[in-house]
């Protein structure tokens, strides 16, 4: 098994992280490798499947395994032991915790998010785009 765990800090509620981040018309643009994401059911719940490319490349699919409403959310990908879970904390009035979990069962984990991307969506939330 190979994991690795990743945590920002955010200026913005739980509620507003936890919209942001399942929602597949803003993954573009916190998540450099996605051009495109689509899911088959809105608002997310198990079961939900997330469909994301790279522009050039096949779509990869994903399905929610776990879902907690502005609290956490795990896709596991289809065909594949990766699972990417996102938990998200309130720490104050207007400041969230995100700690994001990527673990895979078998091989290696390839191409992970780097502290990078989640600097990306802070500064994507916090500006308000």
């Amino acid at each position: 098994m190979k994991e690795v765990t990743r945590t920002i800090n955010i200026a913005r509620t739980a509620e507003e992280v936890f919209e942001f981040t399942t929602n597949p018309a803003n993954t573009p643009k916190w998540i450099a490798f996605i051009a495109e994401e689509q899911t088959n059911l809105w608002p997310p719940k198990v079961g939900t499947i997330y469909r994301n490319h790279s522009g050039n490349g096949p779509w990869s699919e994903y399905e929610v395994t776990s879902y907690s409403k502005n609290q956490e959310f795990t896709l596991s990908r289809k065909n594949s032991s990766l699972r990417v879970t996102y938990i998200i904390k309130p720490i104050g009035d207007n400041m969230t915790e995100l700690e994001y979990h990527e673990r895979v069962d078998e091989g290696e984990l390839e191409g992970q998010f780097t502290q990078g991307t989640l600097e990306k969506l802070k500064r994507v939330m916090e500006s308000g785009n």
